[in-house]
């Protein structure tokens, strides 16, 4: 109601129960998740949204037209942001139960990190070590990199050999 952009930033390890994820979907869906607030409170909020209303120059009459100005504020100033991981079988699932997450997302799907990306992130990490030689820490990024790109090396082996998948993310980087 105070006209604010939000962010909501939910990941897949915040899913306690899979009913979290239906509100999500209906989120998405009508940018509202049924009986969240009670008579009182949509009134009260339909109140609140009335000043901004007439500045826009928009009058509501009823209860219903305040209510539709709050949503309407609420989908231009929430950014729903989800990251949830495609290992496994769950990913999937919830895509087929809860068609919003495909229908209302933009998805982003994030490849393979760059040496220079490598490079960048393990010279931030380091940047507050005190190492003995100056040249430690350029050895210490080059280490990094090379212990990553093995590791994707490696279970692209594992892959090609006994034919189970093995996931080296940037998560798994950091």
């Amino acid at each position: 109601g105070d006209g604010k952009s939000t962010v909501f930033l939910f990941t897949d390890s915040q899913i306690k129960l899979e009913s979290f994820v239906e509100d999500i979907n209906n989120l998405l869906n009508t940018a509202e998740v049924p009986n969240i607030f009670a008579a009182d409170e949509k009134a009260t909020l339909g109140e609140k949204v009335r000043p901004q209303a007439k500045a826009a120059g928009r009058t509501l009459n009823t209860p219903a037209e305040a209510w539709s100005f709050f949503l309407d504020r609420c989908k231009s100033n929430l950014h729903v942001v989800l990251a949830f991981s495609p290992v496994g079988d769950a990913f999937r699932s919830r895509l087929r139960q809860f068609p919003s997450l495909v229908n209302c997302c933009t998805i982003d799907w994030f490849t393979v990190w760059p040496s220079d990306a490598l490079q960048s992130v393990a010279e931030s990490f380091l940047q507050d070590v005190e190492f003995a030689k100056v040249e430690t820490r350029g050895k210490c990024v080059e280490m990094c990199i090379s212990m990553h790109q093995d590791a994707i090396a490696i279970s692209e082996k594992f892959l090609a050999s006994e034919r189970r998948q093995n996931y080296v993310t940037p998560t798994s980087y950091l």
